[in-house]
């Protein structure tokens, strides 16, 4: 005798053994479990017992994603009766895509157009930043040398150079801006600083023995800003220029009034760092940390 109960899909038994004889039980979803009834003999009660469901796509079981939504979309038996929704879904979107040759032209030009934007927008970049320090370049040119003539000289020089030439005056003004020369100079004044009195009247305090030598920062440590590198070096050529103006106007050579603009420039901005640099190290070779003091309560 078997019990009737309800047929699920997902669980089968092909066969069941009773006393050395085997019963083909199909596919009927069902399985017969042995249990004794007094007085009657055997019964056989129909249990269901489990069968592992693969998807036949990425062969994946419902115990590795429990989550996962699942379908049998044709009358398909065993192994291919089941199939993911999601994986379902991106086969057929593979298939179609392979039987329409537009549709396969538009997605391989879309494929290349997303592989071929990153390499694209870096030339565009590089190529932003060449253009506009050759423009820089030729304005710089042009300001130093005077506008008529920095348009007679670039006309007369080679195409090629200019190309070659004008993009390195924003790099060398950049890497010259990177030059700390004020501190190997104030090194030196502070080594041979008791061999030249004079020192001491332009900069007290140089050749005087200190207490102590105050802990200097390394020079990687004691970084610059960039933003303000990159200005300091793009507007020099402008201030080289309004000084040369201001204290050399009896030149009448704008080259040689800019050069000459630019290293008096250079050279008080130095003399100013120099001494902020000096009066610091002084500050902190004279400090002296006193101890603690208890007031006493009133």
């Amino acid at each position: 005798m078997v019990d009737d109960l309800p047929r699920n899909p997902r669980y089968n038994c092909s066969s069941l053994n009773v006393d050395g004889r085997s019963i083909d039980l199909g596919r009927s979803g069902y399985a017969v479990r042995r249990q004794p009834r007094w007085g009657l003999g055997l019964k056989f009660v129909a249990a269901e017992c489990p069968l592992a469901v693969s998807c036949w796509v990425c062969f994946a079981t419902d115990e590795d994603d429990r989550t996962a939504e699942w379908v049998r979309p044709c009358k398909c038996r065993g192994s291919t009766k089941w199939v993911h929704q999601a994986c379902l879904q991106r086969w057929v979107d593979e298939k179609q895509r392979g039987n329409r040759p537009l549709v396969y032209v538009l997605d391989l030009a879309d494929r290349l157009i997303s592989k071929a934007c990153p390499f694209a927008a870096a030339g565009i970049m590089v190529g932003s930043i060449y253009w506009t320090a050759v423009t820089y370049g030729a304005v710089t040119v042009m300001q130093v040398v005077g506008h008529k003539e920095g348009l007679d000289v670039m006309e007369r020089a080679d195409p090629l150079f200019l190309l070659i030439g004008l993009p390195t005056i924003p790099v060398m003004l950049i890497l010259g801006k990177m030059i700390r020369w004020e501190d190997y100079v104030l090194k030196l004044w502070r080594k041979y600083s008791n061999k030249l009195q004079i020192l001491n009247s332009i900069f007290p305090g140089i050749g005087c023995p200190v207490p102590r030598i105050p802990a200097e920062a390394s020079p990687l440590a004691d970084h610059v800003s960039a933003t303000r590198i990159l200005c300091g070096a793009l507007v020099f050529p402008t201030i080289a220029t309004i000084v040369g103006k201001l204290m050399f106007s009896s030149v009448n050579s704008n080259l040689q009034r800019t050069i000459l603009g630019g290293i008096a420039f250079v050279a008080i901005k130095g003399a100013f760092k120099v001494y902020f640099k000096q009066q610091q190290y002084l500050r902190q070779a004279h400090r002296k940390i006193l101890n603690y003091t208890e007031q006493e309560e009133a």
